[in-house]
Order: structure tokens, then C-alpha cells, then sequence
């Protein structure tokens, strides 16, 4: 029914900036916030960032508070991560997920095949 592509990733050094972006197609119906995790390897899969549907409300993982940025454009039915200052350790496929948002991150309904974000040093 819905379908998430994440686009953007790819080798950069540390200290440089990268932005990601997510298409939806389809209806998120069910969904009432968008959000990145990644996954770095040998690691499980940890929350990033998510914004809500007017995205007046923005939430961050400590890790990266003060250097990514999300965002979201409805009209293009896109959402984004910019990322600055990146560090090696941010190293990790990056995905992009659909989901529910209260006091934390609920649920996934739908998640992105992901991308592959590397930080050299």
C-alpha cells in the first residue's frame, strides 16, 4: 500500500554534510509521524529523528542533536535529513520509516529499504 524510498547516502568525509531524503507513495494512512533510524553494523537498529504531519514538532536521539536536521515537505510527500559535522561513528544504513509518535516512537507501519551513509576519517 505505501511504499518508502530513501535516497542520498553515500562516502563523505568527517566533518561534512550529507542530506537524505524519503519519497512516499502512496497513503500513510494510520501513520501520524515520519521518522529516520539507522543501523550501524553489528549494532540494532536505533531512533534518529521524527517529525510529525504539520511538522511543528521535531524530536532527536541525543547522538545527534544540534548537527541533523529533519524535515518535511507534504506537497512533495517528502521528508528529509540533513546531516552536518558528521563523525564516523554515524556511520549506518539510514531508514526512513512511517509510523505512530506520542511520548516516543510507537510503532513502524512502514519502513524504507534504507541507504548507506559512510563517514570517513
Amino acid at each position: 500500500q505505501v511504499q518508502l524510498v530513501e535516497s542520498g547516502g553515500g562516502l563523505v568525509q568527517a566533518g561534512g554534510s550529507l542530506r537524505l531524503s524519503c519519497l512516499a507513495f502512496g497513503r500513510t494512512d494510520g501513520s501520524n509521524a515520519m521518522g529516520w533510524f539507522r543501523r550501524a553494523p553489528g549494532k540494532e537498529r536505533e531512533f534518529v529523528a521524527a517529525i510529525n504531519w504539520s511538522g511543528g514538532y521535531t524530536n532527536y536521539a541525543d547522538s545527534v542533536k544540534g548537527r541533523f536536521t529533519i524535515s518535511r515537505d507534504n506537497a512533495k510527500n517528502t521528508v528529509y535529513l540533513q546531516m552536518n559535522s558528521l563523525k564516523p561513528e554515524d556511520t549506518a544504513v539510514y531508514y526512513c520509516a512511517a509510523g505512530r509518535y506520542g511520548s516516543g516512537w510507537h510503532f513502524t507501519n512502514y519502513w524504507g529499504q534504507g541507504t548507506q551513509v559512510t563517514v570517513s576519517s
